[in-house]
């Protein structure tokens, strides 16, 4: 699996202890994120609105200047970017907190990595959220963390949960109702099994 780091301009977030990445994107304020990180990104996509071009230094980094004034954010065109190039998975931090519309944009940008056949997550410190679009996926217990469920697309159809504390057969949940919010594991793992949709797996420690 080919895949892709972004890293947002949301709060500031540490990305996973042992995550593989093949190529690092980095967004506007993300590239002092990836500083403070000690990731050197490949490519720097940026309007500038959020940082100072020249207060900073690129060194040999390819940098993408955007317009403010533009349909997509920052973050929305690394995630174009990312499916252009290929790439299979893609793994976006710092993408939480701060401003809820930007919030709200980048999980759009998940479910649009996905209607184009590219898995993605979003990782914070204390979030997990992921894209799932059909078959069995096996998640592990976490303690003190909640499990919810939620349609990116119009439905998600055939939802099946084993293993949770709210179980359910075939059940369709769609975009306008939140039927799936704050479950969580009654056994050592959870099994979804879903028939069609995008769907959005949130995972969120209570500390």
């Amino acid at each position: 699996m080919a895949v892709c780091l972004i890293i947002s301009g949301g709060d500031l977030s540490n990305v996973p202890a042992g995550l593989e990445y093949d190529f690092v994107i980095a967004c506007d304020r993300g590239y002092e994120y990836a500083v403070k990180l000690g990731i050197k990104p490949d490519l720097m996509i940026a309007d500038f609105d959020s940082l100072d071009k020249g207060s900073v230094d690129l060194n040999d980094i390819p940098v993408e200047d955007h317009p403010v004034r533009k349909d997509d954010t920052d973050t929305m065109l690394a995630i174009k970017r990312a499916i252009d190039k290929g790439f299979d998975h893609i793994v976006i931090a710092c993408a939480l907190g701060g401003r809820l519309d930007h919030t709200i944009a980048n999980i759009q940008g998940m479910a649009y990595a996905a209607s184009h056949g590219v898995s993605c997550e979003i990782v914070s410190d204390k979030e997990h959220l992921r894209t799932f679009t059909g078959g069995t996926i096996v998640l592990p217990k976490k303690e003190g963390s909640s499990l919810s469920l939620f349609s990116l697309s119009a439905e998600c159809t055939g939802i099946t949960l084993t293993g949770s504390a709210y179980d359910c057969e075939d059940v369709t949940i769609t975009d306008t109702f939140p039927l799936g919010v704050s479950n969580y594991w009654a056994e050592d793992s959870v099994t979804l099994k879903m028939t069609e949709g995008i769907l959005l797996i949130v995972e969120s420690s209570y500390s």
